[in-house]
């Protein structure tokens, strides 16, 4: 177990140091996300808000969890499951990391393109260059700037973000009884299962929560006696998540873009809300757009390497094979290699159709992810030799559980779907 380490009382007051949740929440909150609440909002309305509130509520407990293992034993979640789990499981994960990552990294670099491409007409680069631009920018501010200028720009881009898309929805002036039921009176339209169920666990990421544990690293907070600030730093983030789903599903309900899939949809939305709001409501969403995709491909590039240089080190000591210890694992070549490998390579997919073989194989991977994270903590943060007093909490255990429940049903609507195609 790891050795509390006390907060510095002498620096600044606790809540002006949070900063890794933002971070977090910054980057789960991407071009997938917005597309969700808007598909959703643009069909079934304000029916739906509960499940936007529902989705921030389970990603934050899970964020909790991963946080709450590291603090007590002084080991990251994927050390933990390497050591207790099957060896399968840490094989398995650093395969499922290099498809997830390739294809995450091509869809926030053309995700990126578009919004580029949309807030600038008139600069003649092709949203393909527009990508490439972003790649090589997100590589170079992860590669030679370090943690703290990170997370100030993330800040800064998600503030920006959410207070253009606040702004737009406020303005949408949709009735407050109507948004009050949405919230607090479940309904499920006819035939909205499965885009419910994909607005749950589209919310505040997937993959990325386990970023979390490295960022908390970066601020040096380890130990028990961190474990509050951990949670109101997750609490505000996921907070704001929540607000910031929310408001996308209100605008789409009330803009009711003409019917688009994937970035087109986004630009549909951005296009009628300069017909109700003016050129300020559709610069707004564009400008919160862009926040939105960008901070997604810094949070990416500078959190999901940690993830594969950490997956093998854990599983070289699994198997008993020396490799060069290393204090920081950004310094490591895995590390750097891999950044690399999602600044790049991806950017081929902006020129060349995947292959539908790559797509199934990646939505369903995407969709088990979630259910995994959700039966590795009900499994790991239960060891009361491991977690002592953070172990977890009946109420925890119970969300757990429902959020294992959820996002199995996720799955199955997923692998459903992917093999009746």
């Amino acid at each position: 177990m790891s050795a509390d380490v006390p907060p510095d009382k002498t620096s600044v007051v606790w809540w002006q140091s949070l900063g890794p949740g933002f971070v977090v929440a910054a980057t789960g909150v991407g071009a997938g996300d917005l597309i969700a609440a808007a598909v959703v909002g643009q069909k079934y309305g304000l029916a739906v808000l509960w499940a936007v509130a529902l989705g921030a509520l389970f990603k934050g407990v899970l964020n909790e969890g991963v946080s709450r293992w590291q603090l007590a034993t002084g080991t990251t979640l994927i050390e933990g499951w390497v050591a207790c789990l099957p060896r399968w499981v840490g094989i398995y994960f650093i395969g499922y990391l290099g498809l997830w990552g390739f294809l995450v990294a091509a869809a926030l670099s053309a995700a990126c393109g578009v919004a580029a491409g949309a807030l600038f007409p008139r600069i003649p680069l092709t949203v393909g260059m527009w990508s490439a631009l972003h790649a090589i920018a997100g590589y170079g501010f992860v590669r030679w700037w370090g943690y703290a200028g990170f997370e100030r720009m993330m800040k800064v881009l998600m503030g920006i973000m959410f207070v253009t898309v606040m702004v737009c929805a406020v303005l949408m002036n949709n009735s407050l009884g109507e948004m009050a039921r949405g919230l607090f009176w479940p309904a499920m339209p006819a035939g909205s299962t499965r885009l419910i169920l994909g607005l749950m666990g589209g919310v505040g990421g997937s993959v990325t929560l386990l970023c979390y544990g490295y960022w908390i690293r970066e601020k040096n907070w380890r130990g028990r006696s961190m474990h509050r600030r951990s949670m109101y730093d997750l609490a505000s983030a996921y907070v704001l998540t929540g607000f910031f789903g929310l408001a996308v599903v209100v605008i789409a309900a009330a803009a009711k873009p003409v019917d688009a899939s994937g970035n087109a949809l986004v630009l549909a939305l951005a296009a009628q809300l300069e017909l109700l709001l003016g050129p300020v409501g559709k610069w707004c969403f564009l400008v919160g757009f862009w926040c939105a995709v960008f901070t997604s491909l810094l949070g990416v590039w500078q959190g999901v390497p940690y993830l594969f240089a950490d997956s093998l080190s854990a599983m070289a000591r699994r198997l008993k094979v020396n490799l060069p210890p290393a204090s920081d694992l950004a310094k490591t070549r895995a590390y750097q290699w891999f950044l690399a490998y999602l600044a790049f390579p991806p950017l081929l997919l902006q020129w060349w159709h995947k292959p539908i073989t790559i797509v199934i194989i990646y939505a369903v991977a995407g969709a088990f992810f979630m259910p995994f994270l959700a039966a590795v903590l009900l499994m790991l943060n239960n060891r009361h030799e491991s977690m002592g007093a953070l172990k977890n909490g009946v109420l925890v255990n119970l969300c757990l559980s429902l959020a294992l429940l959820l996002f199995t049903g996720l799955f199955g609507f997923e692998l459903w779907q992917r093999l009746g195609s």
